[in-house]
């Protein structure tokens, strides 16, 4: 398609999802995908393949702010960073649609309601075929639909620490998983947590909307089309062209609509790179393009009983949210604490490097492993820039 009616830049969550919804329109869209499909290689659960060696992390280097590059956690596939993500497809509660104060600052409120936003949450977890259950979680907002899917069940080390945790008074609850189990272990006996999806084992960008997207003629896919910028029109109101590279040959174009859907950082910086009469890049007018990034503050932390070995092949079934709304004694919120896929050494060994191997295994053998999550808080000084280089 050269004149399609829309463009969307991306096949992330976003681009597939409103791909997704636009398949049937009667409008043609074409999709432009800076990557190409992942395919099935030995090193789709090898765990030293993809976190020692770091097989399928980008090729390029970004830098921070005081000039230190470094390798960033983009992924430029078909699906986007979802190949590779936990599956866990939380809701916002109730709570987080309001201003809330938390100890570094005000995270302001969003533009309307939870109760507005929350027939779409529905759609979205029927779209990605979300297993769960309700009632675990006192902070859980209401469902108009319940889950389609029961949870992804506990392993028995699991399980056990389900029950201690609620002997002490705690109300550990089933993560929100798109993923089908049965069909994730068929293909191997790993966790999915951060491991490349070639399979159907996890419901993601691609397996989900952008295949139910596909099924509609007048949608394309275009691989290994990497965006360069966007072309305004004379009166700088809307956009004329995208222009982007494919297999070296740079390629233009011209919709009556563009969905920018690239990513927090690389829609940002398409925007930035857009020819503008300011120089500022396109819709910058504000000077807020690429500012008030946010990411997850995180931590990793390892429960070790040298006692006990933990046996879970994927482990990644279970959250705590009574830290998340406040710090349980009526104080500021703190976070989400959920379970992290499970840690084998090759994965410890990605992050310490001078340790002995064999001391590395029975550590990740003997340990539970939990990812402790606080949100950021929008800051203009957190931004994104690009030097033309």
């Amino acid at each position: 398609m050269t004149n399609p009616d829309i463009v969307i830049i991306g096949s992330g969550i976003g681009g597939a999802t409103i791909a997704s919804g636009l398949a049937g329109s009667g409008a043609s869209i074409l999709m432009l995908e800076r990557g190409e499909k992942l395919p099935t290689t030995p090193h789709t659960r090898d765990t030293r393949a993809i976190f020692v060696d770091g097989h399928y992390r980008p090729k390029e280097m970004w830098r921070e702010a005081g000039g230190a590059a470094f390798n960033p956690g983009n992924y430029y596939y078909v699906g986007g960073n979802s190949k590779f993500y936990g599956a866990v497809l939380i809701r916002y509660r109730r709570q987080d649609f309001s201003a809330m104060e938390h100890y570094g600052g005000v995270s302001p409120a969003w533009p309307f309601s939870y109760e507005e936003f929350e027939p779409w949450y529905s759609k979205a977890e029927q779209l990605f075929r979300v297993r769960g259950a309700l009632g675990e979680d006192p902070t859980e907002p209401f469902h108009s639909i319940p889950y389609a899917f029961g949870p992804v069940p506990d392993e028995p080390p699991i399980a056990r620490a389900r029950a201690e945790l609620k002997g002490l008074g705690l109300h550990p609850a089933s993560l929100p998983l798109g993923v089908d189990i049965d069909a994730w272990l068929k293909d191997g006996k790993t966790g999915w947590d951060a491991f490349p999806n070639t399979g159907a084992g996890k419901v993601d960008a691609q397996t989900g909307p952008l295949a139910a997207a596909l099924a509609d003629r007048n949608v394309e896919l275009e691989t290994g089309a990497h965006v360069e910028y966007l072309e305004a029109s004379s009166d700088v109101r809307t956009i004329a062209a995208v222009h982007y590279r494919q297999n070296g040959t740079l390629k233009k174009v011209t919709p009556k609509l563009v969905i920018l859907s690239a990513g927090a950082v690389n829609s940002a910086v398409i925007l930035l790179r857009s020819p503008s009469p300011d120089g500022k890049g396109l819709a910058n007018r504000s000077d807020q393009v690429g500012r008030n990034f946010m990411n997850h503050n995180s931590s990793a932390m390892l429960a070790i009983d040298p006692r006990r070995r933990n046996t879970s092949v994927y482990q990644k079934t279970l959250m705590l949210n009574d830290y998340y709304l406040s710090d349980g004694k009526g104080g500021k919120p703190l976070g989400n604490v959920q379970l992290l896929g499970k840690i084998d050494g090759h994965i410890l060994r990605a992050n310490v490097r001078l340790a002995p191997q064999f001391a590395l295994d029975f550590m990740a053998g003997h340990a539970v492993d939990w990812y402790l999550m606080c949100e950021d808080l929008p800051d203009p000084e957190s931004r994104i820039m690009v030097d033309g280089k």
